[in-house]
């Protein structure tokens, strides 16, 4: 049986002024404009009983690979920034043993990129998953 686990999504270091949101079916979910200190979302994903995650958050690549979109900018409605662009963050790289049901997990992110704009593409964790 399907099972609903939390999972919490830290930036650390946002750039500020910059317009974050999740990407909930195809469109921007609760969009947040970066102060001076972290920003957190929390996602409920479905756990299913062999090991896939599914749900309105989550977008996926072939047979195994499952994320999550953080949207920046533009695309997280912000129609007067300067950038517009997506953080890929992969969940199905989740240790298995922290998939229980009911669950809460939080991973911590790179805000900025090298060049101090905001991280895209896919993101690497500062911290890994761990349970809260």
């Amino acid at each position: 049986m399907a099972a609903t686990v939390t999972l919490r999504l830290i930036i650390d270091d946002p750039v500020p002024g910059v317009r974050y949101s999740l990407q909930k079916d195809d469109m921007p979910f609760e969009p947040r404009t970066a102060g001076d200190g972290p920003l957190a979302f929390e996602l409920p994903v479905t756990l299913h009983p062999d090991g896939r995650m599914t749900g309105p958050f989550v977008r996926r690549e072939g047979p195994q690979r499952r994320f999550v979109y953080i949207r920046i900018g533009t695309s997280a409605g912000d129609h007067a920034s300067a950038w517009s662009r997506r953080a890929k963050v992969d969940i199905h790289t989740i240790p298995a043993a922290l998939l229980v049901p009911g669950a809460r997990l939080e991973v911590h992110l790179p805000g900025p990129a090298r060049d101090g704009s905001p991280a895209c593409a896919t993101v690497r964790p500062v911290r890994e998953w761990r349970p809260v």
